[in-house]
């Protein structure tokens, strides 16, 4: 089947969902990028909220990549996005608070080339003794000589309890890193899935390590680029289009929604494991897909957004806070020229559940005063609960392939690229991955 003769519907226009299709539209193949939502992005997109007279863009959530994060960059560069406009890279460093006292605090020195940057940095870390120092060294260093590989996967808890790492150290710089990467408490957290993150992140250039946070709301970041680029070579975005099944017939697929179908030659589908259930009734052969995703578990992620004075700032765009329920703060008027806005970020399961947004934006309000304490009273607050953010990332969690018992019918999504967790570049990667499977067959 040449180019030209087919038709890709690609169900869903989350972060895979939109790989595929640019991977698609770039190779002159012919799409339609159908979405439930009244526009595109997933979870990666801004909302406006308005207080008083005015309009404000807040994220869904606040994001940060990191300069591994290879796919999602090259995208971003063929929708025309250049990543010193998009982006404040910031090299390897940790700084997290406890009260106004610095818990820990970790610089990798940027003139030195990986990894004996990351080696200075660890020994020359604040809030670790010398001890735990050389430990963190010495398990960084036969996770290397490993190549990240662990023959059975474990509770990252007790992983790091096996190889010599104390609980402060877990505390200090474990613990955030995983709930960062997999938002997913440390003791039900897959070690695999953690250990690739690691290894991508340390492993090869020294910018891989780099934090990559946006100097764009997440809109004007991934889907509004993505949006002209798809427009601009042919394919259609069609929003408010909820697909109800998928149906074999004899030239391919028929997708339909409530008002109309569409055919196609092949499918994507890039929809959360969630929703999987409601659009594959039609495909008996895919019953055992979503018995595997119905047994998934989700994580939270809460966004608490406070608006300060015009000129208040942080030493740093982004801060960590332990001993309370805040976990990391971010400047946005040092990112997005949001002055006075601080974004706080709770990952994964909690007691900030079990208190009401109200109580919880209190909380925070106060963690931040004690942190910070010039910080003047907030002027406004806005809670952003992302109640199944991600799938929890557990030991051993079963995956499924891309391809799929039916010919031209893929799957796309975080969920389906084993090798990480719930990530904007898992899911990226996976929509790359399908669509591969369209252009290469």
């Amino acid at each position: 089947m040449n180019k030209q003769a087919r038709h890709v519907v690609v169900i869903g226009a989350g972060m895979a969902g939109m790989g595929a299709a640019v991977n698609l539209a770039a190779q002159g193949i012919q799409v339609t990028l159908l979405d439930a939502a009244a526009q595109t992005g997933g979870r990666a997109r801004s909302v406006a909220i308005e207080f008083g007279s005015q309009v404000h863009q807040l994220d869904n959530g606040q994001h940060i990549m990191l300069g591994a994060y290879r796919e999602t960059l090259k995208l971003l560069a063929s929708v025309g996005v250049q990543e010193k406009d998009a982006f404040l890279r910031v090299p390897l460093s940790l700084d997290v608070r406890a009260g106004k006292q610095t818990a820990f605090k970790l610089n990798a020195p940027s003139c030195l080339p990986a990894p004996l940057n990351q080696l200075i940095g660890f020994l020359c870390c604040q809030g670790l003794h010398w001890s735990e120092r050389v430990a963190v060294i010495k398990f960084m260093l036969r996770l290397k000589n490993s190549h990240y590989q662990i023959a059975d996967d474990a509770p990252l808890a007790n992983f790091l309890h096996i190889n010599q790492q104390s609980s402060n150290v877990t505390t200090m710089l474990w613990e955030p890193l995983c709930l960062a990467a997999l938002n997913t408490p440390i003791n039900i957290a897959s070690s695999r899935i953690f250990l690739n993150v690691l290894r991508d992140t340390f492993n090869s250039k020294k910018a891989d390590s780099d934090f990559l946070l946006p100097k764009l709301d997440l809109s004007q970041l991934f889907s509004q680029p993505i949006a002209r680029y798809l427009n601009a070579n042919n394919a259609k975005v069609l929003h408010n289009k909820r697909v109800k099944s998928i149906t074999p017939n004899a030239n391919g697929y028929s997708v339909s929604t409530k008002e109309e179908s569409f055919e196609a030659s092949h499918v994507i589908v890039a929809m959360s494991p969630v929703r999987l259930r409601n659009v594959i009734g039609d495909l008996p052969k895919l019953s055992n897909l979503a018995e595997q995703t119905d047994s998934y578990d989700y994580q939270p992620i809460y966004t608490i957004y406070l608006q300060y004075p015009r000129n208040t700032t942080l030493s740093a765009p982004m801060l960590g806070l332990t001993g309370g329920l805040s976990q990391w703060v971010f400047d946005r008027g040092i990112l997005c020229k949001q002055h006075g806005l601080m974004a706080v970020i709770i990952s994964a399961e909690g007691k900030h559940q079990d208190i009401t947004q109200e109580e919880l934006a209190l909380k925070v309000a106060q963690e931040l005063k004690a942190a910070f304490p010039q910080l003047d009273k907030p002027l406004w607050h806005k809670v952003i609960a992302e109640k199944r953010a991600t799938f929890s990332c557990n030991v051993n969690l079963p995956r499924p392939a891309h391809i799929t018992p039916y010919p031209h019918l893929y799957l796309a999504g975080d969920y389906t690229y084993a090798d990480y967790p719930a990530t904007i570049e898992g899911a990226v990667r996976s929509g790359i991955n399908a669509a591969n499977y369209i252009i290469n067959p």
